[in-house]
């Protein structure tokens, strides 16, 4: 099978500076998603795969191509694939346009891995790539158990200026409602031909995989970076699979 890996990270951010190519435990953010990618890539020799990072930030690709651990292709993304009211989806797509044309051949698989969700594990990933193989998903996404529930404990305001609940229900104990799960926005896999032509993930059929709940957190203030720094801390003490992902960033030579 050939795989196409992608990392897409935008210039700038409005609510952490800079926070595509920050360090994180020891390490720029980058490396954690590179080190995961390279590590599948040793346990699974049958795979052709190859690496893109896309970007129109010049310091984010240059971090990325001189990085010690993973030879990656560029992409300088486009004005109009760039900005933060753009869908991710569109550059992941021009991502394998882009690539295929290089090759002068097509991926079986594209899998797209978030920069600002560096605890994962190599299971993950691999959970992942064989949830979406051998299946009629169009895509395959990560999850994590909701810690609250729209039909049971969550409201919305009204126009009246009262709150309701998000989704009217009868329930009145958590597990009679229907089990819900949080995008965690870490890993994407996509079969090629449902990314070329769709607009929106949810124009096709969907399958997840379920990714340790506190592992991924949402970067949008400073203090969501100082959290997911103390939650890798404590991961990276007390479970291998975590840790090795650091640790192969860190015995890493430099690329040739």
């Amino acid at each position: 099978m050939k795989i196409l890996f992608t990392i897409c990270g935008r210039a700038g951010s409005k609510g952490i500076k800079n926070k595509n190519f920050r360090d994180f435990c020891g390490s720029p953010l980058p490396f954690y998603t590179l080190s995961a990618i390279d590590l599948y890539m040793k346990r699974h020799p049958e795979h052709e795969c190859m690496t893109v990072v896309s970007s129109d930030s010049d310091e984010l690709l240059a971090l990325c191509e001189d990085n010690p651990i993973h030879e990656v292709s560029l992409i300088h993304r486009r004005p109009e694939l760039s900005g933060d009211v753009i869908a991710k989806l569109f550059a992941i797509k021009d991502c394998y346009v882009q690539m295929t044309e290089r090759q002068g051949a097509g991926f079986d698989l594209v899998v797209d891995l978030d920069i600002t969700s560096p605890l994962r594990t190599i299971a993950d990933l691999e959970s992942l790539i064989q949830e979406i193989c051998g299946s009629d998903f169009d895509s395959v996404f990560s999850v994590a158990e909701s810690r609250r529930n729209p039909y049971f404990n969550m409201v919305k305001q009204v126009e009246d200026g009262s709150y309701e609940k998000v989704i009217p229900s009868n329930f009145t104990a958590r597990q009679q409602a229907p089990e819900i799960f949080d995008m965690n926005g870490s890993m994407y896999a996509y079969k090629p031909e449902f990314l070329l032509k769709a607009n929106n993930i949810f124009e096709g059929r969907l399958g997840v995989i379920s990714m340790f709940d506190t592992g991924v957190l949402d970067l949008d203030r400073e203090n969501d970076f100082e959290l997911m720094t103390a939650v890798a801390d404590w991961l990276y003490e007390t479970n291998d699979s975590f840790r090795e992902v650091r640790d192969h960033i860190q015995d890493a030579d430099p690329i040739d």
